[in-house]
């Protein structure tokens, strides 16, 4: 425990006086106050009487053959469209396209038809929904004159067209718009503080072991106490600069939390339940720590420093792979498929997979037992894993006979296996011929 201590509070003296990893952190909170602030900074430089006037919206065109469908088509896309400053024109085709390619108008809308247009636009924008929104306007014009002239007043007509319909939602499980804001910066935060502190673990273990360091540590410290300080050290660090940046964004929010207008993006970040967040944290702690163990492992099987990058991919391709399930699966809503659910109980995607079913979705409580117990026995594994990686490569020179590890007595286990299943299949094949030698 004394060498464990040691190793622990050298790493983290190294981390602290590391001039990047401060300066990152530092960097972070800066910008989060500038983003915090800025609602606030903003509303400085607003005048109380500042409306905005017809003058200041964007031009949109309307034209139509018919005089009576004109004036109707003027009041309604006006109503429609609030954003916009709606004028008829009665000019021809070229003088409309004139105008909208010279941008003093933003588009414009051609009736062809009672139920048929041509809208004209410069760019069309990836989120333009003026198409959709004419096309309803123009759906209810329609009926309204239909049912006008199957006898109806046009006020009948209006009262039917804009009947409201009232609904209740009932939610006996979770809400996903509310918890996908959230989710996904957890799931990116891991993402990122995975490959980030998995390097630095890779890097330092790999840049002792050229120096020649690691024969010197490897013989006043036991490889278990020498990983453990490591990893823990790269965790806290990386905890502690998590904790620095959210801490500070919740801190700055809540200075500013007026100024923000009751916006639900934000709120639904800030307002993480607290069952959640102990999830978020058990979930993110164990990832973090198996792929740390996973990097330093592979990092003690590196001779030279330059191999770090070849040497990490399969890890980083799989904790890739990982993430775009969940990223997938998050963006098409459907979090409880049958990928994600096997992502589930794999402990190398299980810190993502099941976080994101946990909070998007209702997971059975056995699931989650069953999920922690199989991820507990994983990440022990992973450490033996370790462990024994550290002291082969380290201790090379020491000859004493050890006994024959899981995965030796599993090779030579299968071997036998498939030498006796070879030889049952060659006997099953000739067997008339052996049992006609057998005769004889």
């Amino acid at each position: 425990m004394k060498q464990f201590g040691k190793i622990l509070n050298f790493e983290l003296k190294n981390y602290i006086k590391n001039k990047a990893f401060v300066g990152v952190t530092i960097f972070l909170v800066v910008i989060i106050a500038v983003v915090m602030f800025f609602p606030r900074i903003t509303s400085l430089f607003e005048s109380d009487d500042s409306v905005q006037t017809p003058d200041d919206l964007p031009v949109l065109l309307v034209k139509a053959e018919d005089p009576a469908q004109a004036e109707m088509v003027q009041q309604t896309f006006a109503a429609a469209f609030i954003d916009y400053d709606v004028q008829v024109t009665n000019e021809d085709t070229s003088y409309i396209k004139d105008q909208i390619t010279s941008g003093n108008a933003e588009g414009a809308f051609v009736m062809t038809g009672p139920t048929s247009y041509t809208y004209y636009v410069n760019n069309l924008s990836m989120y333009d929904a003026n198409e959709a929104i004419a096309g309803e306007v123009l759906q209810q014009i329609y009926q309204i004159n239909a049912m006008i002239g199957s006898g109806m007043t046009p006020e009948q007509a209006g009262e039917v067209m804009n009947i409201q319909i009232t609904s209740e939602v009932e939610m006996l499980g979770k809400d996903q718009m509310q918890s996908f804001f959230y989710t996904y910066i957890m799931i990116f935060a891991l993402y990122m503080v995975i490959l980030l502190y998995g390097q630095m673990v890779a890097m330092n273990v790999a840049t002792e072991k050229s120096s020649r360091a690691m024969e010197v540590l490897i013989t006043s410290a036991k490889p278990t106490s020498m990983m453990f300080g490591k990893v823990l050290a790269s965790c806290i660090a990386g905890l502690a600069q998590l904790i620095a940046i959210f801490g500070s964004a919740l801190l700055f929010f809540n200075i500013n939390k007026e100024y923000w207008g009751g916006n639900e993006l934000v709120d639904s970040f800030f307002n993480i339940p607290p069952e959640l967040f102990g999830y978020m944290l058990v979930f993110f702690l164990l990832g973090f720590l198996i792929y740390a163990f996973l990097y330093g492992a592979i990092a003690s099987t590196v001779s030279k420093l330059e191999d770090i990058n070849t040497a990490v991919q399969p890890v980083t391709f799989l904790f890739l792979f990982g993430f775009m399930v969940v990223i997938f699966s998050m963006t098409s809503g459907s979090v409880d498929n049958l990928l994600m659910k096997i992502c589930s109980y794999i402990p190398f995607t299980s810190p993502m997979a099941m976080f994101t079913r946990v909070a998007m979705s209702t997971v059975p409580w056995l699931e989650k037992f069953k999920d922690r117990y199989i991820y507990r026995d994983r990440w022990r594994d992973s450490i033996r894993v370790v462990r024994d990686s550290v002291s082969i490569e380290h201790i090379k020179e020491v000859k004493v006979e050890q006994p024959l590890s899981w995965w030796k007595r599993a090779k030579l286990g299968a071997f036998w296996w498939i030498l006796g299943a070879l030889v049952a299949a060659l006997a099953w094949i000739f067997r008339k011929p052996l049992l006609s030698l057998l005769k004889l």
